[in-house]
């Protein structure tokens, strides 16, 4: 009998890791009596992979339920297990979460009802080690077999404040979108979580798109080391601070890393 490997490394595998986090799919008490934690996808883990991960689960979950834009099983997730994990860590939780300072505020919602908001800049460092994971073990579900390359993760639910930043996101985002329009949605609990993937492209290239809670999504573009992309003229261009305009479809984007210069 062949023995399974780890989804990350080459070691062999002594355990079987959820990806995303359980943590993430609400329990039975807290959702009405629904079960979101069926058919849970699983990948093959070393101890070193799997040992030692509660703490970016927690950190995981914290960051991604209740954001603006979640249905409400998101919201509901916040206002139970999330809010448990505050207050059994006395909120010292939420500057591993934020790297400014976090406020709190009151929202109106319409007919004497509020909710409270958490505002503040979110560990994009760790989100994207996370989602690194995730995207490893998502390929190793899909395809039965270790990625091996570079993964670099683009938070579509995080807008950069720096205006030529936030049209280059934009840009991106929208290009995606294209890439992904009626490709399969995979997962068993769509509600709260679900992956498309795009097929390899010419350069060996693909994209994962990941969907928390119906309203947050994730790119990850993987480049396998077998890949050989051509350079990008574009990209060149930007570093150069050369003012660079992108078109899709009808639509232009104007970037101009030079500005002020």
């Amino acid at each position: 009998m062949k023995l399974q490997t780890c989804y990350m490394c080459t070691s062999v595998a002594t355990s079987k890791e959820h990806v995303p986090p359980k943590t993430i799919f609400p329990e039975i008490k807290d959702s009405d009596g629904l079960n979101y934690r069926e058919k849970l996808i699983t990948v093959p883990s070393c101890d070193v992979h799997n040992n030692g991960k509660s703490s970016d689960d927690e950190f995981l979950l914290v960051s991604l339920a209740g954001i603006i834009g979640n249905n409400s099983i998101g919201y509901r997730h916040k206002f139970t297990k999330v809010d448990r994990a505050l207050r059994r860590t006395s909120y010292k939780l939420l500057k591993k979460v934020f790297v400014s300072d976090v406020r709190l505020e009151t929202v109106e919602l319409g007919d004497n009802k509020f909710i409270e908001i958490l505002w503040g800049t979110p560990d994009q460092k760790r989100l994207s080690h996370c989602f690194d994971r995730i995207a490893r073990g998502i390929y190793w579900h899909h395809f039965g077999q270790m990625f091996s390359g570079a993964t670099k993760p683009l938070l579509g639910f995080v807008s950069p404040n720096d205006k030529n930043a936030k049209t280059l996101h934009q840009f991106l985002v929208d290009r995606a979108k294209i890439d992904l329009e009626n490709l399969q949605k995979h997962g068993e609990n769509q509600d709260v979580f679900y992956y498309q993937i795009t097929p390899p492209d010419q350069f060996g290239l693909l994209l994962l798109h990941f969907v928390f809670y119906g309203g947050l999504s994730i790119y990850v573009a993987l480049s396998p080391d077998t890949s050989n992309p051509p350079a990008n003229l574009a990209y060149e261009l930007m570093n150069l601070g050369i003012k660079t305009i992108f078109t899709l479809g009808e639509r232009k984007y104007e970037v101009d890393f030079g500005e002020g210069t």
